[in-house]
C-alpha cells in the first residue's frame, strides 16, 4: 500500500520577521539619535549656572572681593566688594563700597553701593551714598545717605579705577625769564655813561 502524498499539505510557515519588511529604526541608520540620546547631548551641552560664593557668619575678612559670579555675604568684610549679585545677609556687615549689577541688602552697609538694580529690605541698614539705575526701599529700612540715579553707575567706578592707575601728571616746570636783547643792552649803557659823567661833573664842583 502506498502512504497519501504530502503534496496537497501546506508547507512549514516561513519566520515572520522574514516576511515583514524591515523597519528602519534609529539604531539602524547611523547618525541618527532618538529622543533618549538626544535630551541626554543636550543636559550634557548646557553648562549648569555655578552656585554662588557664600561668607558665613562666623568669618571677618579684611580685604577687597572681586568676582564676576554671586556673593553671599552673611559675615564681616572690611573692604571693597565687586560682583555679579550681591546679596548682603542679616547678621553681615560690610565697611567699604560694594559694586554689582544687583544688590540686595538685608544687613549693614557703611559705604558707597553703587548697582543698576539696588533694593534695600526691611532689615536694611545703610549709612553711604547709593547711586542706582533702579531702586526700591521697602518700609522699615534704614538709610543716611543720598541716592543718585545714572543709567550707567558702574561707569563711574570704572572711570575712577582708570584715574588712579593712570600716573599723575608732572608739574609744570616755571619758563626761564627772557634775556634782554643785544640793541636793548647797548641803549642801556649809553643811557649809563652821561649819567655817570654828569655826577663825575658836579663832584668836582
Amino acid at each position: 500500500m502506498f502512504s497519501k502524498s504530502r503534496i496537497n499539505e501546506p508547507g512549514p510557515k516561513a519566520n515572520a520577521a522574514e516576511e515583514a519588511p524591515a523597519r528602519t529604526t534609529s539604531d539602524s541608520v547611523p547618525g541618527f539619535l532618538s529622543r533618549g540620546d538626544s535630551g541626554a547631548d543636550s543636559a550634557q551641552s548646557t553648562r549648569a549656572k555655578p552656585a554662588a560664593s557664600t561668607l558665613s557668619s562666623d568669618l571677618t575678612i579684611t580685604g577687597n572681593l572681586n568676582t564676576t559670579g554671586d556673593v553671599v555675604v552673611e559675615g564681616e568684610v572690611d573692604g571693597d566688594i565687586r560682583a555679579h549679585l550681591l546679596t548682603v545677609g542679616e547678621t553681615a556687615t560690610i565697611r567699604g563700597e560694594i559694586v554689582a549689577d544687583d544688590i540686595v541688602i538685608n544687613g549693614r552697609v557703611i559705604g558707597r553701593v553703587r548697582g543698576l538694580k539696588v533694593r534695600l529690605t526691611s532689615s536694611a541698614r545703610v549709612e553711604g551714598d547709593i547711586i542706582h539705575k533702579t531702586i526700591a526701599i521697602e518700609s522699615g529700612a534704614h538709610f543716611e545717605g543720598s541716592v543718585q540715579r545714572n543709567d550707567d553707575p558702574l561707569a563711574t567706578n570704572r572711570n575712577r579705577s582708570a584715574d588712579a592707575a593712570a600716573p599723575a601728571p608732572k608739574p609744570a616746570q616755571p619758563a626761564p625769564a627772557a634775556q634782554p636783547s643785544a640793541a636793548v643792552k647797548a641803549a642801556t649803557d649809553q643811557r649809563r655813561v652821561p649819567e655817570k659823567a654828569k655826577g663825575e661833573a658836579s663832584t668836582s664842583k
